[in-house]
């Protein structure tokens, strides 16, 4: 039979007939790494080697497909189809084979030299636009998917990006590395933990066609701030006041994202109580703000002056206000 078109998938790897799957896979990685794209960006060559060794790799990894592969060489993946009985007889089901005229070949290996050519003008079913004729996808054992363009293969890729409260809110120009490629991607204004950005054509490349390229997903984790927390969409704070200005009332500046604002506390508020500020949290796509919530906390002070010792004793020989007097009623 003619060897026209064989490939020698254990010389593709470099590794032996009789070699186990850890040790092809192992020359797998290594001949990937070397060969990828990413690495060698307009090298023609070190393109097509990274194909072969895809398609090599699909093969021998895969028990049938090897086993398969050993026995019956480039025509491993015909194996099982129904032969064309006398060439003058198509099998049935198989859609690559059904307007043949078998009858006009004079022998098998006519008969797969045409129907290679066939498939490689693109009429077979399973040929790919790279001049495979089994139409072999591959997928990257690191997770990344890869396969010709009819494939449902995904070559879009997630990586997390940590942002400060600051850069979040304004917006920011950040640069990043991915797939030893660096680039600058733009964070829009307002994003926040769990943000998803998209940055179009930065994802894996196809290892058929380097024209073919997926999209990055930038998944958004803000770091820690240390006044600025998130409840849902508002933003909230804790800010400490005095027993007397509790009591008294008062007037106090609270930071807000775009700077300090003057804050009317009522008279009589209590330890946990939240004040709203209308329009002063965090920005949305749209570019309008939520709202921040204003955590008030009565902290009495621990260092009192003679003065202060002194009020306060004051305040308590003259108290009216018993704040327990509720609980003398209460019983099991």
């Amino acid at each position: 039979m003619a060897s026209a078109g064989f490939k020698d998938y254990y010389s593709v790897l470099g590794v032996t007939k009789s070699a186990d799957a850890d040790t092809i896979k192992k020359a797998f990685r290594q001949l990937a790494r070397k060969h990828h794209p990413d690495v060698n960006p307009g090298n023609k060559v070190a393109e097509e080697k990274f194909k072969e060794i895809n398609e090599a790799y699909e093969v021998l990894s895969d028990t049938d497909k090897r086993s398969k592969y050993d026995q019956y060489g480039q025509y491993w993946n015909k194996v099982g189809q129904q032969a064309p009985g006398g060439y003058g007889r198509p099998p049935q089901g198989n859609s690559d084979f059904e307007d043949y005229e078998f009858g006009k070949f004079n022998n098998f290996d006519e008969f797969i030299n045409d129907l290679l050519g066939r498939m490689n003008n693109g009429q077979g079913g399973g040929a790919g636009r790279g001049g495979d004729p089994f139409g072999g996808g591959f997928r990257n054992p690191q997770g990344g998917g890869y396969g010709s363009p009819g494939s449902t293969a995904n070559l879009d890729i997630e990586a997390k990006i940590t942002l400060t409260f600051n850069e979040a809110f304004n917006g920011v120009q950040k640069p990043i590395s991915i797939n030893n490629e660096s680039i600058t991607v733009r964070i829009p204004a307002g994003a926040k933990t769990g943000s998803k950005i998209r940055v179009r054509g930065k994802g894996n490349y196809s290892p058929q066609y380097t024209s073919q390229r997926g999209d990055l997903y930038l998944i958004v984790e803000l770091a820690k701030h240390a006044f600025f927390q998130f409840d849902n969409d508002n933003l909230t704070c804790e800010v400490p006041i005095a027993p007397d200005e509790a009591v008294l009332g008062t007037q106090i500046e609270v930071p807000t994202p775009d700077g300090t604002v003057n804050v009317n506390v009522p008279a009589g508020v209590k330890s946990g109580q939240s004040l709203r500020l209308r329009g002063k949290g965090w920005k949305n796509t749209k570019g309008d703000r939520t709202d921040q919530f204003v955590k008030l906390v009565i902290v009495p002070p621990k260092d009192l002056s003679a003065i202060e010792k002194e009020a306060y004793e004051t305040l308590k020989a003259n108290r009216s206000h018993d704040p327990r007097s509720n609980l003398r009623s209460v019983k099991l």
